[in-house]
């Protein structure tokens, strides 16, 4: 029986890759100090996978941006505009297609980046087009696993399958079926295999989560040609799925010729036995039994009550176990915290602390339950403490949640009636311009905010600190010429751990770092309990920005939806009820800033999307009630309150119905990447609100001209009426440096005014 990993969190402990990648990317540290830093933390992630017991260890998880994107580059699938020559793809155009720039090569338009299945980690889109060539272009893969080889790791090779990678992918240029490029593609894939199979690999993961969706006919023959073409190759195949169960590709997958299958025990238990009565003899069974989504402890008695009768129906020789999935979604290391109290410390369990998990179960199987006796009982303290825990519920939350109705969950009047007072409150022109809610944070913010916490400086200091950020940003907008303004958010460290240290029921970690995209990381809080909101949040520095100005401020919070599938949440009632309990504590925010005198209110859903289960059967349920938590945080205000929300970085053609169910009287969405893609769906559907197409990609440092951001209106326009769109950013501009962001805000404001003279002001500017 074997121990194995799907993959590990690459952007290293201390977040060294991150750090060492925009040191790069500002031209203050050399190449050569880049890929270091890669081997260093590469060789540090295999020892700790050793160091846990297990038999395979992956190689070619590592990536210095993407892993979809190094099988772009591995493929030699680079759009024409990045000028590539038809070499090696090196790490300069990897970044160019990410980003649009990079130490050396020409600035180009970056790639669309969109959410990986129903995560919070974004991936790079691969572009192909008609009669699209693919060839081995990438020795990093076959350099990585020499050099874990040389370490002695036992190697098992990570790529994404083909028909994954091709369902992924984007047709550009004239419109045709992707599935036509699979006869190309194929024998790119034999020729990795067969390269791996000379350096000695005897295993290689081939990841396809594409299985665990709802597959057209065609798609599902793709994976029968697809593997049957590369069943020649002399290497075994272990065929990888998570995020889901197979359901009905279940007989499909199984058919395969692949020497081995992994499903994930996690997300889909009930797939076991269905499974077990369908696995072929000849092939290896890998389970992932520990959750690689969340962070709480597994319950090893449970898992090993399950796994006992599997090993003796199949036999312990076919029998292998992990993690659900990569582990790229969890923090790294439990033990380097330092200030989490000990009984919630107990119930947790993290990247290193998983792969123990794993190899504990192994041996239990292996050795007996005997072997493993005090990993059992700690683990069944753990749960037993959980269950027991006094700080998990609070009657009066169940109380107010039993309460809700539906009078709570609509606006006083719709739409047409709220708009016309909105416009006479606000005085907006046509074209209205705002940003997201960010500005950049600066090297001095952070630094305030580090000696704050640190005690270094004194809390009256810190606040006048922040007083005059926020003057400094809204006297910035004002002369830029910007018609709604935000506060900057200059004291928010990021958008949901803000508002999850303001609420209880949350739990926060000093170094719980997990990677969203590139050098981007996050650190999840942990939503372990009843949630209620002690006091204000945002209600000071949005009334402190409204006093500098006649102009309106937006209020800035975190949507309900976005709160829960941004967090680490408690698996002991349905998501659903937690949801509730987050809008309910919103709702009340929101209600203290409309009787504060804020007149717009912004409610960001940024992860409305990848919440939405991966099966469309499951849509109804899910979107029925994150709309109706939405509802519940924003409709307790006066037909005069502007709700705006807003959502990036996800494909929303297929759910504006449930868009348009929310009732925002604004939603400002990302589009830029894409040229305004999205609009597509208003052909079909029409938005009855109004809409903020961003115009500006903030994920690239390109600076957009004028022309650019107008032009990319005018299409806006064709599916939507002018009065009914507002010009934005994509996305918030924290990442951002200020010598990119105040051009761009220039350019984009021009941009509006030459749209106004060439459509007609219709209304007053107040």
């Amino acid at each position: 029986m074997k121990t194995h990993n799907l993959g590990f969190p690459r952007i290293g402990a201390h977040r060294e890759l991150k750090f060492a990648l925009e040191r790069y990317w500002r031209g203050e540290l050399p190449r050569p100090a880049l890929e270091e830093t890669g081997r260093k933390l590469r060789a540090d992630h295999w020892r700790r996978q050793r160091r846990a017991g297990l038999d395979l260890v992956p190689v070619g998880d590592f990536s210095f941006y993407d892993q979809v994107l190094d099988m772009s580059a591995l493929l030699g699938v680079v759009p024409e505009r990045f000028g590539w020559d038809g070499g090696e793809v090196d790490l300069d155009l990897c970044f160019r297609m990410a980003r649009g720039r990079a130490p050396r090569g020409e600035p180009a338009a970056a790639c669309e980046m969109t959410k990986w299945f129903d995560t919070n980690y974004h991936y790079l889109v691969p572009e192909v087009v008609e009669g699209q060539r693919f060839r081995l272009s990438s020795e990093r893969l076959f350099q990585e696993v020499a050099e874990a080889q040389a370490q002695g790791i036992p190697a098992k090779p990570v790529l994404i399958g083909p028909v994954t990678w091709l369902w992924l992918a984007k047709a550009k240029g004239r419109p045709f079926d992707r599935l036509v490029l699979l006869d190309e593609l194929l024998p790119v894939y034999g020729e990795i295999l067969a390269r791996l199979a000379g350096q000695g690999v005897e295993w290689v993961q081939m990841d396809e989560p594409a299985l665990v969706l709802d597959l057209p006919p065609a798609w599902k023959q793709a994976f029968e040609s697809a593997y049957h073409r590369l069943h020649t190759a002399p290497v075994k195949l272990l065929l990888t799925t998570y995020f889901g169960g197979l359901e009905d590709n279940l007989g499909l997958a199984m058919g395969l010729p692949t020497e081995g299958i992994h499903l994930d025990l996690a997300r889909a238990p009930e797939q076991l036995e269905p499974a077990l009565d369908r696995l072929p003899p000849y092939k290896v069974l890998s389970l992932g039994v520990v959750d690689g989504r969340n962070v709480w402890r597994a319950d090893l008695e449970g898992v090993l009550e399950r796994l006992e009768p599997v090993a003796r129906r199949i036999g312990l020789e076919r029998l292998w176990l992990a993690p659900s999935c990569s582990l790229l979604h969890v923090p790294v290391d439990l033990n380097l915290e330092e200030t989490l109290d000990e009984e919630l410390r107990g119930w947790l369990a993290f990247a290193t602390q998983k792969l123990e998990e794993v190899t504990t179960l192994g041996r239990a199987l292996r050795e007996g339950r005997e072997t493993v006796s005090a990993a059992l009982a700690a683990s069944r303290r753990a749960r037993e403490s959980r269950r027991a825990s006094r700080r998990i519920h609070r009657p009066e939350v169940a109380r107010r949640l039993a309460a809700v109705d539906d009078t709570l969950l609509s606006r006083h009047s719709p739409y047409e009636i709220r708009r016309p007072l909105q416009r006479a409150r606000l005085g907006l022109p046509l074209f209205p311009t705002t940003t997201i809610g960010s500005f950049p944070q600066t090297d001095r913010i952070r630094k305030a905010r580090r000696d704050f916490r640190q005690g270094v400086m004194a809390e009256a200091d810190y606040h006048a600190f922040l007083q005059n950020e926020i003057a400094r940003v809204v006297a910035w907008q004002e002369a830029c010429g910007l018609d709604m303004l935000v506060h900057g958010e200059p004291e928010r460290n990021d958008m949901v751990e803000y508002f999850g240290e303001r609420l209880e029921g949350f739990a926060f970690t000093g170094n719980g770092w997990v990677q969203s995209y590139g050098s981007r990381c996050v650190k999840p809080p942990i939503l372990y309990g009843d949630v209620v909101r002690p006091a204000p949040m945002t209600v000071e520095w949005i009334t402190h920005a409204q006093s500098l100005t006649d102009r309106s401020v937006k209020g800035m919070l975190t949507g309900p939806v976005t709160l829960l599938n941004w967090s680490f949440v408690r698996d002991d009632q349905p998501r659903a009820d937690t949801c509730a309990q987050l809008a309910l504590a919103l709702r009340d925010e929101v209600l203290d800033l409309e009787a504060a005198g804020i007149r717009a209110i912004q409610i960001d859903e940024a992860a409305l999307r990848e919440g939405l289960p991966l099966r469309r059967d499951r849509w109804g349920e899910y979107l029925g009630w994150a709309v109706r938590a939405f509802r519940l945080a924003a409709s307790g205000v006066r037909d005069e309150t502007q709700i705006h929300t807003h959502m990036c970085y996800s494909e929303f053609n297929d759910i504006l119905p449930a868009i348009a169910e929310m009732d925002a009287d604004v939603i400002t969405i990302e589009t830029s990447r894409s040229q305004m893609e999205l609009l597509d769906a208003f052909e079909d559907f029409e938005y009855p609100n109004e809409i903020g197409p961003g115009v500006y990609d903030i994920h690239s440092p390109n600076v957009p001209t004028v022309e650019e951001m107008a032009a990319l209106m005018r299409l806006a326009a064709r599916r939507i009426p002018p009065e009914r769109l507002w010009v934005n950013p994509d996305c918030g501009l924290k990442t951002r440096r200020w010598e990119e962001v105040e051009p761009a805000l220039r350019n984009m404001v021009k941009a509006a005014e030459r749209l106004r003279r060439e459509f007609g002001e219709t209304q007053g500017v107040g």
